[in-house]
């Protein structure tokens, strides 16, 4: 008999889910595993928690769905919490399991974690393998190996779309073979050692975690409401559900493959309208790819102050009031206060406020950029480790930006992006 357990981390779903659909078929049994991971709870260096209440409500939600769908076909998640290369070998040794299976990490601390695990698999001769699930292109299909991608966007898009094929997205199983698994237990906030935070009512969505609420948003923003069809024009906007797809939340999860996403949005072209704007969301799935390759390519550079450009830039000492005067939205900029208190109260911003408030941070206050991606680490329910510290290097000038310093001119963009004040109204006038 051939046991495998499938550890689930940010690909929290049963859709489009290689590492699972492997597992099945190579094995007799399966055991869904989930480690709330105690080093994703802590402190961090720059005083910070690295998981804040908003996304650890979110992750909760998004670990009893996957629970919840597995159960439904006949399996179960086991949930354990701690270190994962203590809890992990763990549940081998509980289920007698031959191999573990997981998704392949790029960034420095996940990729620790992950040799952490196989280290302590192997002095119990468990096998460990690993399958890349998380871009919209398999890095296997890029037309240039990862040491070789190019510095600039630009031109990795364009070789990108004219060489490589977006591989077809999996099924979900129909049947999973597991023994009974107890009914499941998720830590609480307080045991996670997250202090709880409710959401503001103010806030443009309410995120619920999981594979069901990601996929019923993705068929409201398609089929539903088709604001797909507009994206290009509305994607700037700051106030509402609808302005953006909103899907980056189960995206950083992996709640919802963007594979899966490039599927529906496939069959929503074919049945109503391929336009630029449809087009646009495949441009931003490409930067999202873009980042985890580039974080696979620098790792540790991207942490730095001095990033991938290796480059000196002028900081200011270390201002804690400036700091927590833009945490708090009280830098007496209007908007870049809006855009700082709808951030501190509900766990998101827009595209466009995260520019202009990490440009002011960097630029106008020429503080340590990496004090606002840790802030963000913590606060963003989106967090994806990549995306973020590739943004926020980009933003610093000192990430993939061609051009250098990125300088937002925050009134202008208030006028351009906010010119009646709605959305400034909305934050500061509470």
């Amino acid at each position: 008999m051939k046991t495998t357990i499938v550890w689930f981390k940010t690909d929290l779903r049963l859709h489009d889910n290689e590492t699972l659909i492997k597992a099945i078929a190579q094995s007799d049994t399966i055991i869904p595993v989930y480690c709330f991971d105690e080093s994703q709870f802590v402190v961090t260096d720059f005083s910070f928690q690295k998981t804040g209440s908003f996304r650890a409500q979110f992750l909760v939600e998004s670990v009893l769905d996957l629970d919840k769908q597995l159960r439904a076909i006949g399996s179960g998640l086991v949930v354990v919490k701690g270190k994962p290369e203590v809890e992990i070998p763990k549940v081998v040794a509980l289920y007698k399991a031959n191999k573990v299976v997981a998704k392949r990490e790029v960034s420095y601390e996940e990729r620790q974690t992950e040799t952490l695990v196989q280290a302590a698999l192997f002095k119990i001769k468990c096998e460990f393998e690993s399958f890349s699930t998380s871009t919209l292109y398999h890095a296997e299909d890029l037309p240039f190996s990862i040491k070789d991608i190019p510095d600039v966007f630009t031109s990795f898009r364009n070789k990108t779309e004219k060489d490589a094929v977006i591989r077809p997205s999996f099924n979900e199983p129909l049947q999973i073979k597991s023994p009974t698994i107890e009914p499941i237990v998720v830590p609480t906030l307080e045991e996670l050692g997250v202090p709880f935070q409710p959401i503001d009512a103010r806030a443009a969505i309410i995120f619920k975690g999981g594979e069901t609420e990601a996929i019923a948003r993705v068929n409201h923003y398609f089929f539903e409401s088709k604001c797909i069809s507009v994206y290009k024009e509305t994607r700037n906007g700051l106030v509402g559900a609808d302005y953006s797809s909103k899907f980056s939340a189960w995206l950083a999860l992996g709640c919802i493959s963007p594979r899966f996403i490039y599927q529906e949005l496939k069959k929503y072209e074919q049945e109503f309208v391929a336009n630029e704007s449809t087009y646009w969301l495949v441009f931003e799935l490409l930067w999202r790819d873009y980042f985890r390759f580039m974080m696979k390519k620098y790792n540790v550079k991207f942490f730095q102050q001095a990033g991938i450009q290796n480059k000196g830039i002028p900081v200011n000492k270390h201002n804690t009031h400036q700091l927590h005067q833009w945490i708090n939205g009280e830098t007496g900029v209007d908007f870049v206060d809006a855009n700082m208190l709808e951030l501190k109260l509900t766990g998101f911003i827009s595209n466009r406020g995260r520019q202009n408030v990490a440009s002011y941070l960097c630029n106008d206050l020429k503080l340590d950029w990496r004090f606002g991606a840790v802030y963000f680490e913590q606060q963003l329910i989106d967090y994806d480790v990549s995306s973020n510290w590739g943004n926020w290097a980009y933003l610093a000038g000192v990430g993939n930006d061609p051009r250098g310093n990125r300088y937002f001119n925050v009134e202008k963009q208030a006028s351009d992006y906010d010119k009646n004040k709605i959305y400034r109204n909305l934050w500061l006038n509470s």
